[in-house]
């Protein structure tokens, strides 16, 4: 006989079912973080939770569905067929609930408590543009901390970005691979004028700018051989092609004045840079002319991403960008075409 609609046979499946009809974002989001970094302890540090906390939650989905998400071992943890079918679904329930959250002007949850996370900003390196926009940023939302990271190249900073592990950086978005780019949202902040940087005794450095050609048969380093820096090294390759100028062979990175200026001083070997790029002891930056070329950089975000960190960098970076003219690109300026329609466009 078949049981009764009020008394079911399995009270187990029962209260399943009860439960997933009302599932917890927040359940998803511990899932999304565990599934893109497959390490609980990374996945509970980017959330903000201990990790115990995290294995409940990710316990309680699991029941909740009545399928294992996970298989863990003690060297690694890895996605079920379940989990594999669950992901997808999760990355558009958590990015609609962000988009009906930003609709209303709410931030979306970002811990068991509710409180604002602090933003994780990627600068690149002291005393760049997105140094000042940071600046300006922190300004805006005085309550909100944005906390500065200091990667080497948006190639590297993306897939931190993607991980979790940072919020948000700037670059050369055109430089990223495709897939990579579907992930993100990126707003053009400058077309920022490249600079060499030389020896100060270099027989070009006696000059105020120097023109492209003039480095005719110079290797010059644009960080060959980084596998974080491949955007950058693209670009110059690009620009370098058909005027005799070699990028430079991969070389150790100098990280730190004192580093930068002894291996300058060792190689003697031309830097590719931008205007903007900071003093270093022993050496001269030069802006290059004949053409001038562009490197096109972006404010960049991972997709979905609710914050008013994020909101407060976009308004900071327009702001500049329209009170110092850094979109007006100049009619003698050098950029591949690809970077020119990303910088053209407006999200």
């Amino acid at each position: 006989m078949p049981a009764h609609p009020s008394h079911p046979a399995d009270p187990a499946r029962a209260e399943r079912s009860a439960y997933s009809a009302h599932l917890d974002p927040r359940l998803l989001r511990a899932f999304l973080a565990v599934a893109e970094d497959l390490h609980f302890t990374r996945a509970a540090a980017r959330l903000y939770v201990a990790q115990q906390a995290l294995s409940r939650d990710i316990r309680r989905l699991e029941r909740e569905l009545g399928a294992d998400l996970f298989v863990r071992t003690t060297r690694q943890v890895a996605l079920t067929p379940d989990g594999e079918r669950l992901l997808p679904h999760a990355r558009r329930a958590l990015e609609a609930q962000d988009d009906l959250l930003a609709a209303f002007g709410r931030a979306g949850p970002y811990g068991r408590t509710g409180a604002e996370r602090p933003l994780l900003v990627d600068v690149n390196s002291p005393g760049l543009v997105s140094g000042r926009i940071l600046a300006l940023a922190r300004e805006l939302v005085p309550d909100c901390e944005l906390m500065a990271r200091f990667e080497s190249g948006l190639t590297g900073a993306a897939a931190e970005l993607l991980a979790g592990r940072l919020d948000a950086s700037f670059g050369r978005f055109a430089g990223l691979e495709p897939a990579v780019r579907a992930r993100l949202e990126q707003q053009p902040v400058r077309y920022e004028p490249m600079a060499v940087v030389l020896p100060e005794d270099h027989h070009l450095a006696a000059l105020d700018a120097v023109p492209l050609d003039a480095l005719a048969g110079e290797q010059v380093y644009a960080g060959a051989g980084n596998p974080r820096t491949l955007e950058w090294t693209g670009l110059a390759r690009q620009l370098f092609e058909g005027r005799g100028i070699e990028v430079a062979a991969p070389a150790p990175l100098a990280v730190g004045t004192e580093e930068f200026r002894r291996i300058m001083a060792k190689t003697r070997t031309p830097v590719l840079a931008v205007v903007d790029f900071p003093a270093m002891p022993g050496s001269t930056l030069r802006p290059l002319v004949d053409p001038v070329p562009l490197s096109p950089v972006s404010l960049v975000w991972r997709k979905g991403l609710v914050h008013r960190g994020v909101a407060a960098l976009r308004t900071a970076a327009a702001r500049l960008a329209a009170d110092e003219g850094w979109l007006e690109r100049p009619a003698e300026g050098w950029i591949p075409a690809t970077d020119a329609l990303i910088m053209m466009s407006r999200i």
